[in-house]
């Protein structure tokens, strides 16, 4: 029998009142800040009411963007960090969940040691072998391109061992029926494997989606020209401004249109993002 404790449920309800309000009113006062005019939070008083400058912001920001802070239309870096973010999420999942195949199903000398070898080299994050990879992709003549800002970072060991974790998990029966129905690797790859790793695809795809879009310092240092930046690069130059005092009213605006599309992918597709962390049979 459960009881019911009043008590315990209003404080819960609280405490979870409290969370939500705790995350959810930054982003509210950033939203605010947007609608307002360049001097409404230097006055002292901070305004909890949205302003009627709301258009004139944002279309600027995404139209003109912001000369005196050096940064292009923030429409042009919103379309370079979502052509980043889709290309580092696809490519991780492609290069991972084929590393992770050939690691399982290849009977090959040495497969494990150099799972492991991967494993402990791309555990390294990009700011610690920041400088090599510079050299190598400058070497290559890839600075200021989308191909120099997805390549460094599209590896992944972690969905390597997220994969690999989930294909020792598959009955081994599985394989040899498909062998004695005639299914080629290949194909036992692309009818059976695939499918039963779509909520895991799902879930690393969210991860890596937000992962590319969040990037800052790789492509702050190959990326010269503003035909490149992306929308991190954009918020701090609007931030940074060095003649003239930062207009924190299109700095806010850009948080706000940066935040939307993580937000939007996690929407869309939490179910399945929710099912691929937690379903028993991983």
């Amino acid at each position: 029998m459960v009881e019911n404790r009043p008590f315990l449920n209003f404080l819960t309800h609280l405490v979870l009142i409290l969370g939500v309000a705790t995350v959810v009113f930054p982003v509210y006062l950033a939203f605010i800040a947007s609608t307002r005019g360049p001097a409404d939070f230097m006055t002292g008083v901070v305004p909890l009411t949205p302003g009627d400058q709301t258009w004139a912001n944002y279309g600027a920001l995404l139209g003109a963007g912001s000369t005196e802070a050096g940064a292009p239309p923030f429409l042009l870096m919103l379309g370079n960090s979502l052509i980043m973010a889709l290309l580092v999420a696809f490519g991780k999942i492609a290069i991972s969940i084929l590393s992770a195949f050939a690691v399982v199903y290849f009977r090959f000398p040495g497969r494990v040691i150099a799972f492991w070898i991967i494993f402990m080299t791309l555990m390294l994050p990009i700011e610690v072998r920041i400088l090599p990879t510079y050299k190598v992709i400058a070497d290559l003549g890839m600075l200021n391109s989308f191909s120099g800002l997805v390549i460094p970072v599209i590896a992944s060991a972690t969905a390597t061992f997220l994969f690999r974790q989930f294909f020792l998990t598959i009955p081994e029966e599985t394989m040899e029926a498909a062998r004695v129905d005639g299914a080629g690797p290949l194909k036992f790859f692309w009818d059976i494997l695939l499918p039963l790793s779509r909520t895991n695809i799902a879930a690393l795809f969210i991860i890596m989606f937000i992962f590319g879009w969040n990037q800052y310092l790789w492509p702050m240092l190959i990326t010269t020209e503003p035909h490149y930046y992306t929308v991190v690069m954009g918020i701090k130059r609007l931030a940074a401004v060095l003649d003239g005092d930062t207009q924190w009213n299109l700095v806010m605006a850009g948080v706000i249109l940066a935040a939307l599309p993580p937000v939007l992918v996690i929407i869309f597709m939490q179910r399945l993002f929710v099912k691929g962390l937690v379903e028993t049979e991983k």
